[in-house]
């Protein structure tokens, strides 16, 4: 392990240790391991941690735990599983420091935006602490005399749960939260580029369970590449699937489980917009745009990747922009002071030069020419540039998501225009609108305007609450997680009618006396 900046001492306090680092946090089956899973830091390219990557051996003896689990995790009071989960929200708190440091040390990610990612892990805790007192069903009146017909929710089993390097433990808490509270157990496969995270969050929320009497299996990890990926897909004995990332990887899990007619919940790429025109409030447009294209280094899904502007403001907006990109503070990320940290690997740094090389042969202008930085303090290779191209909607690489700090100028004329360019890519995440006209507010909203999942006003297309269903439309995949009524992914839905009469009627009126 590195001791740079801290992170050894955060490490231990949050409980990871050397002995600890298997395949299964907290279930000794290390001797199954075949291969290490190297942890290194694109904040300085340093080793954090080495640990075991699991093979299909411990990946059964995962799922026959969770299934023992679940027999008994499903027959604990709703109200007494949301007990369980505060106490783990309350543990998050007590950890937030230190977890927020290893998040934004082994991401990248800035150490306010790696305590934020916390933050949300507490406050889906707290969320789903209300739930778990509201998985209400409806009564329906019966059209049979002496009848009462109702509705109620149960829980499916195993929640299989994989997600992304940039969002490493927060994605998983939207899951595993709703999910506990419902009576389901979760098999977590976090990315391979950030597994310490993982590791850190099997051990604060195993310590929870375990000190409530709960069976090992509530809350399991698994660390490994595509092929447990692809296990948890097509494994009959999870129902559900809940995968976060690219497009492409979405397609092969929402096809495996498919195949086998489970559920998936897919949350996948983004190329968003915002529309700022001419009646916006050009300094909030200005800072909604730059924290959207920026933040995480240009690595989230709800990144603004275009930005759709009227053309009797473009110069200004354009010109703002250069300016507010010129002050950015590019460096390590756990210092306060950098805005912009690195992207996570060099195949990342690969995607973002490809994007320059691609936009510019298509005809796209440079107004922030972008480039890999290098001297001191840039060691890993990973930093670079947040970029401006004036380009068009219709180029081939502005149709398609790059994971990088690339930001795309568009001019529009009209707002039906403005609205056409914004859907007018494969995916359906989020959106934007920066105006005070109510009448092209509303017509953003309505069902001619926006199309994705997130349609916002005055407001980037960044940073959802989680009291709000996050999620998005067309290759976004559809799915919903967090807030709203999400909780209905990890239920079965099972209609009752009860005879209460001495008669048995048919429905219809169906008459059927012998």
């Amino acid at each position: 392990m590195t001791d740079s900046f801290g992170i050894l001492q955060s490490l231990q306090k949050i409980g990871i240790k050397p002995e600890n680092l298997g395949a299964s946090t907290g279930i000794n089956w290390l001797e199954s391991a075949e291969s290490l899973l190297s942890s290194h830091s694109p904040a300085d390219g340093k080793l954090i941690a080495k640990v075991q990557l699991s093979d299909e051996e411990t990946y059964e003896k995962i799922i026959s735990q969770a299934q023992i689990a679940f027999e008994k995790w499903r027959l604990v009071p709703a109200p007494q599983r949301g007990e369980i989960v505060r106490e783990i929200g309350n543990a998050l708190r007590e950890i937030k420091a230190d977890l927020g440091k290893l998040v934004s040390y082994e991401m990248g990610k800035s150490y306010q935006e790696g305590l934020g990612e916390v933050q949300e892990m507490i406050d889906i805790c707290d969320f789903a602490v209300g739930l778990s007192r509201q998985l209400y069903g409806l009564t329906m009146h019966s059209e049979r005399p002496g009848h009462r017909m109702y509705e109620q929710w149960h829980p499916l089993g195993i929640v299989g749960i994989i997600s992304a390097f940039n969002f490493p433990v927060a994605v998983w808490s939207w899951n595993a939260a709703l999910a506990w509270v419902c009576g389901d157990v979760c098999l977590w496969k976090p990315s391979e580029k950030a597994p310490l995270s993982g590791v850190a969050c099997q051990l604060i929320a195993g310590k929870v369970f375990a000190k409530h009497g709960m069976p090992e299996g509530i809350s399991n990890l698994i660390i490994g590449d595509y092929k447990i990926g692809e296990l948890m897909s097509h494994d009959p004995r999870v129902p559900l699937v809940s995968a976060t990332g690219s497009t492409r990887m979405g397609k092969l899990v929402g096809q495996a489980v498919g195949a086998r007619l489970g559920r998936s919940l897919l949350e996948l790429g983004g190329n968003n917009a915002i529309i700022i025109t001419e009646n916006a409030d050009l300094d909030i447009a200005i800072r909604g745009a730059l924290f959207g294209a920026v933040g995480t280094a240009g690595q989230r899904c709800t990144t603004t990747r275009r930005l759709i502007i009227q053309e009797n403001v473009y110069e200004e907006v354009k010109s703002r922009l250069a300016s507010a990109y010129s002050k950015l503070v590019i460096g390590n990320p756990l210092d306060e002071r950098n805005h912009v940290g690195p992207l996570i690997d060099q195949d990342a740094v690969n995607g973002y030069l490809t994007a320059i090389e691609k936009v510019k042969a298509e005809g796209g202008k440079a107004v922030v020419e972008g480039g890999v930085l290098e001297g001191e303090g840039f060691e890993s290779g990973c930093y670079v540039k947040p970029a401006i191209y004036e380009a068009e909607n219709h180029f081939e690489i502005v149709q398609h998501e790059t994971f990088a700090p690339i930001l795309y100028l568009i001019k529009f004329k009209t707002l039906p225009e403005a609205i056409a360019l914004q859907n007018g890519v494969p995916q359906g995440l989020s959106s934007a609108i920066m105006t005070l006209n109510v009448r092209e507010a509303e017509a953003f909203l309505s069902a001619a305007g926006s199309d994705c999942g997130i349609a916002n006003v005055n407001i980037g297309t960044s940073g959802a609450e989680i009291g709000g269903a996050f999620g998005g439309e067309k290759e976004t995949g559809g799915g919903r997680e967090s807030g709203s009524d999400a909780w209905k992914a990890y239920m079965r839905r099972q209609t009752n009618t009860i005879n209460y009469s001495t008669s048995l009627p048919l429905a219809q009126g169906i008459k059927f006396d012998i």
